[in-house]
C-alpha cells in the first residue's frame, strides 16, 4: 500500500452538531463510535484506487491494488505510463480498467487535469473536472472528494450503500430523491461525517 495513508479525520464538534440537527444519527453515532476510515491524500494516488475499486468487492480491490503497487513502485501518472496495458491489466483487471487508469495517466501528465490544484477547486468544479475523464463518474469523484481532499459536506445520492444506511436509519420502505436531498441538507455542513455512519448503517 502507498505511504501517504492517513483517516478522515472529525471529532466532537461534528458530532455534537449532527446530534441537535438529527436525534436518530445522533442516536446511531453513541452506538456505533467513532469510525476510522483510510484517506489517501495524494488525489491522483486516490482516483486510481476508486478506478480499481469500482463494482468489486474490497477485498478483490485490495489484492489488486496490492499487484498494482508491486508493479508500479508508486502511482504516478509517470510510472503508469511508463507501463504496458497488458502488465497493468494482469495485476486482475479488466482490459476497460487498465485502459481508464493510462488514459487518467495521460490526462495528468497532458496537463489536462491539473491533480496537484484539485484542492484550490470547489466540491462541484472538482467533480466536474474530474469526470471530463473516462470512467470516472460522480460516485467516484465524490469520494475522491471525501477520501482523497477530505471535504467536509459530502452525500452521495449515487452511493447506493449510502441510500441502504439512510432507509434503515429511518426505517423507510423506499427513499424518494427530494427526501434524500432534506436528509443532506439537515447534514450540512458535516454531511461527509454522516455518510461514514450512513456507511455503518447500510449493513445493519
Amino acid at each position: 500500500m502507498q505511504k501517504n495513508m492517513d483517516i478522515f479525520k472529525y471529532g466532537q464538534k461534528e458530532i455534537e452538531y449532527l446530534r441537535r440537527k438529527d436525534k436518530k444519527l445522533g442516536a446511531a453515532i453513541d452506538k456505533i463510535g467513532m469510525i476510522e476510515r483510510k484517506i489517501i491524500s495524494d488525489p491522483f494516488t486516490a482516483l486510481v484506487s476508486n478506478i480499481v475499486g469500482q463494482q468489486i468487492s474490497s477485498k478483490a480491490a485490495e489484492t489488486v491494488w496490492n499487484r498494482l503497487c508491486n508493479l508500479l513502485g508508486n502511482i504516478t501518472p509517470d510510472s503508469i505510463a511508463e507501463s504496458s496495458l497488458s502488465e497493468i491489466q494482469s495485476c486482475g483487471m479488466t482490459l476497460r480498467k487498465a485502459g481508464y487508469i493510462k488514459g487518467i495517466a495521460d490526462a495528468a501528465i497532458s496537463g489536462e487535469v491539473n491533480f496537484h490544484t484539485l484542492h484550490t477547486l470547489s466540491d462541484n468544479e472538482v467533480i466536474e473536472r474530474l469526470t471530463s475523464l473516462n470512467g470516472v463518474g460522480v460516485w467516484t469523484a465524490e469520494m475522491v472528494l471525501i477520501f482523497s481532499l477530505c471535504r467536509p459536506d459530502v452525500v452521495s445520492y449515487e452511493d447506493l450503500a449510502i441510500r441502504r444506511g439512510m432507509m434503515n436509519l429511518y426505517g423507510l420502505k423506499e427513499l424518494r430523491k427530494e427526501k434524500f436531498y432534506r436528509y443532506k441538507k439537515r447534514y450540512s455542513p458535516y454531511g461527509s461525517v454522516a455518510s461514514l455512519y450512513l456507511w455503518a448503517l447500510s449493513v445493519l
